[in-house]
């Protein structure tokens, strides 16, 4: 989830905690709801891993600052720091320290309904959690953080502004959750028409809707893959002077008229002359970093660089329709002294530092 998105549920989350202060020693309105939000957007601190280098922050981004283990140090820190930030002073830390811990809590669960992965045993585990029933970047969600906030600010005395606020959130999560269910049983059923032997079923959330899905079919060497909207009836054209949402939800056919794809994990025919080379660089200890990033790995080019060869692979969480651009992609290229870790972008292969 972005960061603006996290700081709204914080905040919102904050308003609905806050009571009217009795005394001196309690903090106010503002004060709690302002710290709802800085405790919801701490999380994301972890930014400053990419100073290091790329592949430090790749790999450590919602780790231990996400991690459920260590949610009390991380609150007890903002907690301290709160009075001394909200100009609160007469306020211990103590009076801060559930809303610090209900906002990390609120980010941590705000990026498990995405796909990303996100790593809430660290530092004990790097196993990376995903609920998938969100886009990571969802308007209308962050449309009721902001209508939630606005409506407190308009009945400041009253905290059911900021439940119902929370509630539709929380409804709308569940909208996401029937679509993917929705998604995946369509999936099951095109495996047991076409007598597809799987090894798993599972659904990638989209933007626009939360019905807008691609249905992935595991079969163990290759996925079955099909764009679709699991409550639409019939096909959705779109025009390049169309509004965004509807270009990128055109894409998305009904179940009954679902175009299936394979995608080869190690690649398709075209590629048998360098399977061997293709499975060699897959299962390289210096490419461990992209098997344990990578949901749905797919073979993405196979080339060269420098007289040397070169193979990357794409995970098809990030292969998006109508998006120009496809991040993630990583590979290993071959040099006089063995394998380098590379990125393949737009303009060619670029080696990456920091493993």
């Amino acid at each position: 989830m972005d960061t603006l998105t996290h700081a709204l549920s914080g905040a919102l989350l904050g308003r609905f905690m806050a009571r009217a202060p009795s005394d001196e020693r309690q903090p106010k309105v503002w004060q709690t709801v302002l710290a709802g939000g800085l405790a919801a957007t701490f999380p994301d601190l972890d930014f400053v891993l990419g100073y290091v280098s790329e592949l430090t922050y790749l790999r450590g981004h919602r780790g231990v600052t996400h991690s459920f283990i260590l949610l009390p140090v991380w609150a007890f820190l903002l907690a301290w720091l709160m009075p001394r930030l909200l100009r609160a002073r007469s306020v211990g830390w103590r009076r801060f320290y559930a809303v610090a811990c209900a906002g990390i809590a609120i980010h941590i669960l705000g990026d498990l309904i995405t796909q990303f992965g996100t790593m809430i045993l660290a530092p004990f585990s790097d196993r990376r959690f995903g609920w998938g029933t969100t886009f990571i970047i969802d308007l209308p969600l962050t449309g009721l953080l902001i209508a939630g906030l606005a409506a407190s600010a308009l009945w400041r005395r009253s905290r059911l502004p900021a439940a119902l606020g929370l509630a539709a959130v929380c409804a709308w999560i569940g909208v996401g959750a029937v679509g993917k269910s929705e998604a995946i049983e369509a999936a099951r059923r095109h495996a047991v028409e076409q007598g597809i032997a799987f090894v798993s079923i599972d659904a990638i959330p989209r933007p626009a809707s939360p019905f807008n899905w691609t249905a992935v079919i595991d079969d163990g060497e290759r996925y079955h893959i099909a764009h679709i909207n699991t409550r639409r009836t019939e096909l959705l054209t779109a025009e390049p002077d169309d509004n965004l949402i509807r270009r990128f939800s055109a894409h998305y056919r009904p179940v009954a008229l679902a175009q299936w794809e394979v995608r080869e994990r190690f690649g398709n025919g075209g590629y048998d002359g360098v399977r061997e080379q293709v499975r060699a660089v897959w299962s390289a200890p210096d490419f461990a970093f992209f098997r344990w990033f990578a949901m749905f790995p797919v073979l993405d080019s196979v080339g060269s660089a420098g007289g040397g060869g070169c193979v990357s692979f794409r995970d098809l969480r990030f292969e998006t329709p109508g998006r120009d651009t496809l991040p993630f992609r990583y590979g290993l290229c071959e040099n006089g002294a063995g394998w380098a870790l590379v990125e393949r972008t737009m303009a060619g292969w670029r080696a990456l530092s920091g493993r």
